[in-house]
């Protein structure tokens, strides 16, 4: 029912990116990365992979006019790359991010313009996305433990800006290991954004490792029922570290979704 994925930043972490890319996609899976410019597409691209989704700006912000200008500008350089990845999804955060997932410039309150702002640019890039054919998602966050000073983090808003720009170029990536740090009640969130449908792709990982379903506190195989029963079919990628062997991690997380 669900389409599988596994992040590629994340596992076989000891091999350069293409094999990894390799590896995750002779298992079974498709595969996510992350900052596109690290990587050599031209041989990304030759690995034959399915590609899921991928970062799809590399700098900018959403939060004030010269921040979205160049989010924009580095989201249509983002968007060439992912049709010749044929990749259909680029993800999105409030703000730009640095190597340890911090933002750029941090924002711990967010006002009435910087809603306005995300609003406009988030319209923008839905537009971008419609006129090319892939899909901007946008991830909630936590910024408790991993990316503090993030704004529109919690998914509670991430899905309202999603709702209120209301166009088909823009979704939710809903990821559970964010929301269970930052808000919990995950049957309840489920229900409310699978059904509202307006989730583009659901990430997940345990808490409080960071590592593959079936290590931490969230019931995952309960997760899987509950989209099945709200008749999610999309994408659920793992986005998580593997907590020993990876192959192992990789087939735990496959049986936690296809029982």
């Amino acid at each position: 029912m669900f389409q599988l994925a596994v992040c590629a930043e994340m596992v076989f972490t000891e091999l350069p990116a293409e094999e990894r890319v390799r590896r995750i996609h002779d298992l079974g899976f498709q595969v996510e990365i992350w900052d596109w410019t690290r990587h050599d597409i031209a041989v990304l691209a030759r690995t034959g992979a399915v590609f899921s989704s991928m970062t799809g700006y590399v700098r900018g912000t959403l939060t004030d006019e010269d921040g979205a200008a160049e989010l924009l500008r580095t989201a249509e350089e983002s968007v060439e790359v992912a049709q010749r990845l044929g990749c259909p999804r680029l993800n999105l955060h409030g703000t730009g991010l640095d190597g340890r997932g911090l933002p750029v410039r941090p924002v711990h309150r967010t006002t009435g313009p910087m809603w306005v702002a995300a609003h406009r640019t988030l319209t923008q890039l839905a537009d971008l996305g419609e006129r090319h054919g892939v899909t901007f998602v946008l991830e909630n966050l936590n910024t408790a433990v991993d990316h503090p000073g993030v704004p529109f983090a919690r998914a509670e808003d991430t899905l309202a800006l999603v709702e209120a720009v209301d166009r088909p170029g823009l979704r939710m990536n809903l990821d559970l290991y964010h929301a269970q740090i930052g808000e919990g009640n995950l049957i309840e969130l489920l229900h409310r954004a699978v059904g509202s449908g307006l989730v583009g792709e659901i990430q997940v990982a345990d808490v409080p490792s960071r590592c593959e379903p079936g290590t931490g506190e969230i019931n995952y195989p309960l997760i899987a029922r509950a989209l099945a029963d709200l008749g999610y079919e999309g994408t659920v990628a793992m986005e998580a570290w593997a907590s020993g062997d990876d192959t192992v991690a990789l087939e735990r997380f496959r049986s936690a979704f296809l029982r």
